[in-house]
């Protein structure tokens, strides 16, 4: 592997990490689409951060990006109050304001400009190895590197120091605001990390793969595990697996370094909602299905023992008379039937059974 090739599949991991702090939060906190929301409106103030510096390399692009996420999500906040909007709907109506807004000046004063929607949109990783960070003339490795290990250490203090405030918040804020824990300033201090970290992977991996890796990671871990702790490490392994796997997939298909990352956390979600243990669709099936079994399985024996109490001896009955009385298919009384068997509830005299003991007592429970 040549250094370029290990400099992109360490810039895309390290994306994935800085993106996955905040992002757990998010998902828990159930505001998961501002992340789309800043991602798209930072465009509004690269738009207007260029027309007045004139400058691509300009710092203040960034400036400008920040201030427009974080007016994104005080804009939807005063929506919410002051109309009693819900929040789906207040991002809805916010966001795409501010995109809109920020193509039609980019489309209208920045046409010849190397700053278009499909840069921002989709933005290329490949080229972030070529755009070096040099200090005193020495060659520092590439700007992007040093720029998302900035986010990460930044990102990394605020949950490790914040961790439990931010917990509270997200499970009790009436709590929270009770004891004083400020769960307003906690908001508004993660929305403002949020639009940080979007601004500074926006322009290595674009706005929509922003959005995948600061989502999908997380609601990916959230169907595996029931602990904010353990959510972080699958959200984090989760995130180092789609972007290197991702960057080789592109690699072997000569496709979309980004696009191949967002693909590949879309699939690690399937695999985890179809076949996870916790909440998987196949666990649930499998739930349902004994749940059932053992409400069934109630009935019947709740049935045997209120007929042996009314004749005052063992009450025999066939599975055959039982499908009758409660119209049920044959397999599933059946499958009832030795269920019990095996618990040691009932019992058998040729074709016919009877309660026991232990499934007499059982009734009682």
């Amino acid at each position: 592997m040549i250094s370029i090739q290990l400099q992109i599949i360490v810039i895309a991991c390290l994306v994935s990490i800085v993106c996955v702090l905040p992002g757990v939060f998010l998902v828990l906190r159930g505001v998961a689409l501002m992340s789309d929301a800043i991602s798209h409106a930072i465009l509004l103030g690269i738009a207007v951060m260029f027309l007045i510096v004139q400058r691509l390399d300009s710092p203040l692009l960034i400036l400008g990006a920040s201030l427009a996420g974080i007016l994104t999500v005080v804009c939807t906040e005063w929506l919410i109050f002051l109309k009693s909007l819900k929040k789906d709907a207040a991002i809805g109506i916010v966001f795409p304001l501010f995109f809109s807004i920020g193509v039609l000046l980019i489309t209208k004063y920045a046409r010849n400009v190397h700053l278009d929607t499909d840069m921002i949109l989709l933005g290329e990783i490949s080229f972030a190895p070529f755009n070096r960070l040099e200090f005193y003339g020495y060659d520092c490795g590439p700007y992007a590197l040093w720029l998302l290990l900035g986010i990460l250490i930044l990102n990394g203090l605020f949950i490790t120091v914040f961790y439990k405030e931010l917990t509270l918040i997200t499970f009790d804020q009436e709590y929270a605001k009770i004891i004083g824990s400020y769960p307003t300033f906690f908001y508004y201090a993660l929305m403002t990390l949020t639009s940080i970290t979007a601004v500074a992977a926006f322009d290595i991996v674009g706005a929509i793969v922003v959005v995948a890796l600061m989502i999908t990671p997380p609601a990916t871990a959230y169907l595996v595990t029931n602990t904010v702790s353990n959510m972080y490490r699958f959200s984090l392994v989760f995130g180092i697996l789609s972007a290197i796997i991702g960057y080789f997939f592109a690699h072997a298909l000569d496709v979309s370094i980004a696009g191949s990352i967002a693909t590949v956390t879309g699939i690690f979600f399937l695999m985890c909602l179809f076949f996870s243990p916790i909440k998987g669709i196949f666990a649930y099936i499998l739930v349902q299905r004994i749940n059932r079994v053992q409400i069934c399985k109630k009935i019947v024996l709740s049935y045997l023992a209120e007929q042996q109490n009314t004749q005052e001896n063992y009450f025999l009955c066939s599975s055959e008379i039982i499908a009758q009385i409660f119209n049920w298919e044959k397999k599933i009384v059946q499958h009832v039937v030795e269920q019990a068997l095996k618990d040691g509830f009932i019992d058998k005299k040729g074709n016919m059974i009877f309660l026991t003991k232990k499934g007499y007592e059982y009734t009682k429970l």
